[in-house]
């Protein structure tokens, strides 16, 4: 593999690669790329993607390109476009359950450093849920 058949984005904290002698047309490629992301928990809910001109500037093809991929992510429910605002990863179904158990996890044991009693970290829990 060689740099000189890939195009990577550079000017985004996400970045994304195109092969323009790949069998996929650049949006498939953008789209396969960030449901990858997704899938893998690199990319999160409410992460924001790069504007689509500067994608397309970064990638050197179409602002179209870059739009229709969006439009497409959209659609199949992976990303959120807010006007101004840009495109969002969207939550998806099993996100609340995994950011949940980071965060217990991380209650719990900053709990446990502090010397909180079980009984005692839950009852803040309990409390902060009814407030």
């Amino acid at each position: 593999m060689t740099d000189s058949w890939r195009r990577p984005a550079t000017q985004s904290a996400i970045t994304f690669e195109i092969d323009p002698q790949g069998a996929a047309p650049p949006f498939e490629q953008i789209k396969a790329q960030l449901v990858a992301r997704v899938s893998e928990g690199e990319l999160i809910a409410g992460t924001k993607l790069p504007a689509v001109r500067q994608l397309a500037t970064d990638l050197g093809i179409a602002p179209n390109t870059v739009a229709r991929a969006y439009r497409e992510l959209e659609a199949d429910g992976f990303v959120e476009t807010r006007g101004r605002n840009g495109t969002v990863i969207k939550a998806r179904p099993g996100d609340a359950d995994a950011l949940l158990q980071v965060a217990a996890t991380e209650y719990a044991a900053r709990a446990a450093a502090l010397g909180v009693a079980p009984e005692q970290a839950l009852a803040y829990v309990t409390a902060a849920l009814r407030a």
